[in-house]
Formats: structure tokens, sequence, C-alpha cells
């Protein structure tokens, strides 16, 4: 398996100093939408695409997260769902750069579904440091530094020691945007019920990755998500124990791509199962 990286010392951020921005960042988003869900109901949707959503709680989530970053490490820079990005994915290797999702799960807030969450990722000349996803239904906050483990609400989490697929339960996420990856992903989807105890998609692949993480999946699988879906999330599994690449096997990086989440016991046979070999 690909070699994890390791960030550079920066004295003046170090992960741990990250990690308490970020936090504070992501509980400030966290306490707006838990504010906002009572009247969900009422909320705007605007469409970025056929069946991709984003609603003024979205904007007001991130407007508060960028407010926070900023105010701490002035020079950051960001990468981001909405619309605060100030660099491209390519440019994602030079300083400090937050990588946020305020509100992952859009569709799922917007229906009263309780499974969405805060998430921000932060990259060190292009390798993560830091990472915070909160689960806002359930106030369960996961993070993680480079070197430093991960936790959940403070207490040290690894990833699951099952070995047997037949026992093993894993994460997905379906389809949404481009249709023709549908067949695809049906096609993975068979190989692996067929093998695995159980298959589950909640829609927020942030949250999935933490439950890699601190061993409720065994693994997770995703044909295509983008680098806010999975910065923070990669971070948890890997200092979890676990192992994440791509769907062809090597190292998964800060982008848009393919994705195999899995402890170190049920990454290879997910792998297998979901690449067809």
């Amino acid at each position: 398996m690909p070699e994890q990286p390791r960030v550079s010392p920066d004295t003046e951020f170090p992960p741990t100093k990250l990690l308490s921005v970020a936090l504070a960042a992501a509980q400030a988003a966290a306490t707006l939408i838990r504010d906002a869900a009572p009247r969900v109901r009422d909320i705007v949707w605007q469409e970025k695409g056929a069946t991709d959503f984003v609603s003024e709680v979205d904007l007001g989530a991130e407007k508060r997260i960028l407010e926070i970053v900023r105010r701490h490490i002035p020079n950051a820079a960001f990468l981001a769902e909405e619309t605060a990005s100030t660099i491209s994915p390519e440019q994602r290797d030079a300083g400090i750069v937050f990588v946020i999702d305020p509100l992952d799960g859009t569709t799922n807030f917007l229906h009263g579904y309780p499974e969405y969450a805060v998430s921000i990722g932060v990259l060190v000349n292009g390798t993560l440091a830091a990472g915070v996803v909160i689960d806002v239904p359930s106030n369960e906050c996961f993070t993680a530094t480079a070197g430093g483990g991960a936790q959940l609400n403070g207490e040290p989490i690894h990833v699951s020691t099952i070995s047997n697929p037949q026992r093993s339960l894993f994460g997905t996420g379906f389809p949404f945007v481009r249709q023709e990856e549908i067949a695809p992903y049906t096609q993975q989807l068979a190989r692996v019920m067929a093998g695995a105890s159980g298959v589950r998609r909640a829609g927020a692949a942030a949250l999935d990755l933490a439950s890699v993480a601190c061993g409720r999946f065994e693994g997770f699988w995703e044909i295509r998500l983008s680098p806010w879906d999975i910065a923070a999330g990669m971070l948890l599994v890997r200092e979890a124990g676990g192992i994440v690449t791509t769907l062809g096997g090597d190292e998964c990086l800060v982008a848009r791509t393919g994705i195999v989440a899995g402890s170190a016991a049920m990454h290879p046979w997910l792998l297998r199962t979901v690449s067809g070999r």
C-alpha cells in the first residue's frame, strides 16, 4: 500500500494549533446549522445542479468558518464547496490550505434526515495536518492531527479489527450527478453485497469516513468525491490505523477522486472486490 505522507513541522502553526482553529470554526458552523434545523421546511433551496443543492444555511456556515480562520491565520487559503475558494484544487500544495465543507449532507439536512456534518481538513504544503468532522445532529466530534492519532469526543479511536468480510459492514455513496457512473457502480455494489454482511448509504461521506475511523464500518468506497468531501475524513482513517487509496489502489490525494478506505484488515478485500480483480 502507498506510504502515508508526513507533515513537515511548522513552528508557528503546528498541527495542534491548526486543529484548534479548525475545531473552533467547525463548532461555530455546527451551532448555526443546529439552530436552523427547526425551521428547515422554510429554507429556500438553490440548485447547483439537477440533484445538487445549496441553501442559506450552507452559505452562513461557510461564512462563520471563514471569519474564524481568517482571524487566527490571515494568510490561510481556502478550498471550499460553496463560494469561498481562494485557490484551485491544483494549487493545494502551497502553504496552509483549509479544505472546508460547511454542510456535508445538504440534501439530508433539507429533508430533516439526521445525517449531516461540518468537515474541515487542513493541508500544509499539500499534506494533511489536521482534520475535524462534527456530526451535527448527534454532536459527535471527530478530530485528528498528523502523527497524533484520531479521537471521538476527545477519546482515542481505532479502526475495526474484524477480518472476515462476511462479518463486515461497509459504507458507500451512490452516483447522483453523472448518470454514466450508475452502471459501473451497481456492478461494484453487487460484488460487495455478495461477500459482505451489509452495505449502508447515508449520504454524507465525511461521516462515512469517520465511521471507518471509529470501527463502525470496516470500509467505505465511492466512485467520485470532491476534496472537501474527503480531506478531514481521510486523516481520521489514517490516524486511526486505516488505509485510504484510490479505486486503483494508488495514494489518495485531496482531490476529485474515487476512494476506497478501510481498516488494515479489510481494505485489501474491499479494494479487490470493488475493482473486480
